[in-house]
């Protein structure tokens, strides 16, 4: 077995992933992709067939049998083929397939892969937005650079990105990740490599953990039924991986109820004799920790540690989009207005087609449609900082919808409401392992008309429209975000209604 580029990424979305692939149980995988990630899939095979187009005169070495495919490549780079397509590459335990290898003026050759996305991330440092390499692009790259330089054919230091953007961005690989590590992006990119090895060798073995991605895996359902049979520590909202694997360590805790009677005195009275000991788990953590094991495992109950109240006014909004984020396009912005609390209404804002015009046009619908309302008797509210986000890059785009004093009226704190960050976090735990709006509201006997809701759904959803024009399509987005405009309402009403439990 190979230690590949996609081992790679599976392994830095989920460190189990790499070994359940191969060791798990089978008959509890899904065997349907999921829709989102096929979505992606799909793009992106489409983008790079775009960009093969425009390249010219290139050899194709795609081929069923990877044997033949590597002899190809490496007669393809002996006799200095300028720019070959899916050559394949291997050198002992690694192998790989860039999508271009293209020659050097020194006859060696740089790996490039095409991807959909964008070169760089945007990190925040000090305040301010900085690109910063993405670590999977980085890693590949990395697998790719060092098989050419074992093989005698480039340097394993260099690679480059042709993103969604049709722009070359290199990747220098000796370079520092960030300023606060001292790590390479090669150094980062040996660990990784090595500790899949040991997995995929069965050298190494490890177990589920739920976090955000787990849904887009087809073992999603299988790793869930292990982490509640065991009673893991990552069905603790927000405690993951990472500090799961202190607690068993430095505590010798395994099972969430274990938390329930931590000695935190006992615990920050050794902290404070090494510095090693429980790191980056400090006292507030702990105690949420602990609060949240014993609402989980023995309460059994929501908890409301300040007594909720929210603006009163004649509107109530709320507010839910639809976006497509792997393409910055938003295409529908619903709000469910509640009018003295008793008229509901749902206005859903659509965009019909993929084109800057319509998206423009369903939200100027929509920030027409709030102006619209009696000046300080709305209250707009959402679920997480998703949409206030999205709406500065759009009045980006389009300044003349919104200006920015406008935009910053209408989700001002006295009139906005982020139930997620303002209210759910802050004041309220759950014996959930999400707090997520689904989840929450699901919890509180509400459930959606759609049998799959699901934003990934959604923009699959979206993209069938366009290619079908089918109104049943639209129709379904807008039943899936009818609901969970009225989710987020079902999860208001219970705040409101509930005493303090402080």
């Amino acid at each position: 077995m190979h230690v590949t580029a996609s081992k790679l990424y599976d392994f830095l979305q989920c460190q189990h992933r790499v070994w359940r692939d191969i060791y798990g149980p089978k008959e509890e995988m899904n065997p349907e992709p999921n829709a989102f990630v096929q979505l992606l899939w799909e793009r992106g095979v489409s983008h790079e067939k775009d960009v093969i187009k425009e390249l010219g005169s290139i050899l194709d070495l795609s081929h069923p049998n990877k044997d033949i495919q590597f002899e190809n490549t490496m007669k393809a780079m002996r006799d200095g083929v300028p720019l070959i397509y899916h050559g394949y590459i291997k050198w002992q335990n690694l192998a790989g397939e860039p999508d271009l290898l293209k020659k050097n003026s020194d006859g060696t050759y740089m790996p490039i892969d095409i991807k959909s996305g964008r070169g760089f991330e945007n990190v925040e440092s000090n305040g301010e937005e900085k690109e910063k390499y993405k670590k999977h692009y980085a890693l590949q790259l990395c697998l790719y650079a060092e098989i050419l330089h074992a093989l005698g054919f480039g340097e394993d230091n260099v690679g480059f990105i042709f993103d969604i953007d049709n722009k070359e961005v290199l990747y220098q690989l000796d370079e520092q990740i960030g300023s606060k590590t001292h790590q390479t992006w090669k150094e980062a990119y040996q660990e990784t490599k090595n500790e899949v090895a040991l997995l995929m060798e069965n050298q190494r073995q490890n177990t589920p953990a739920l976090s955000g991605v787990c849904k887009l895996c087809p073992w999603y359902e299988s790793c869930k039924k292990w982490c509640k049979d065991n009673h893991d520590l990552s069905l603790i909202f927000f405690l993951g991986r990472s500090k799961r694997a202190k607690l068993i360590e430095d505590i010798g805790i395994e099972r969430g109820e274990e938390l329930i009677t931590l000695d935190i005195p006992a615990v920050l009275e050794k902290k404070a004799k090494d510095k090693h000991y429980l790191h980056n788990i400090g006292e507030s953590t702990l105690q949420t920790m602990k609060r949240r094991a014993s609402i989980l495992f023995q309460t059994t109950k929501p908890a409301i540690y300040k007594q909720l109240t929210f603006p009163s006014v004649k509107h109530e909004l709320f507010f839910d989009i639809e976006d497509d984020p792997t393409q910055g396009f938003v295409y529908l912005h619903g709000v469910y207005e509640r009018i003295n609390g008793t008229k509901e209404i749902f206005h859903p804002f659509t965009a019909k087609d993929f084109s800057k015009e319509s998206e423009k046009s369903a939200w100027q619908e929509f920030v027409s449609f709030v102006h619209s309302l009696p000046k300080d008797d709305w209250c707009l509210y959402y679920y997480s900082k998703h949409e206030p986000t999205t709406y500065k890059k759009m009045r980006e785009q389009y300044p003349d919808v919104i200006t920015e004093e406008e935009l910053e009226y209408m989700f001002d704190p006295s009139r906005a409401v982020d139930l997620y960050y303002d209210v759910i976090l802050k004041y309220t735990d759950w014996p959930l392992y999400s707090y997520s709006l689904k989840e929450i509201a699901r919890y509180l006997k509400f459930d959606w008309r759609d049998k799959t809701p699901s934003g990934a759904l959604s923009i699959q959803w979206f993209n069938e429209y366009l290619e079908t024009k089918d109104p049943k399509k639209l129709e379904r987005i807008i039943l899936y975000n009818e609901d969970d405009c009225k989710a987020t309402m079902v999860i208001k009403d219970f705040l409101t209604s509930q005493p303090s439990t402080a």
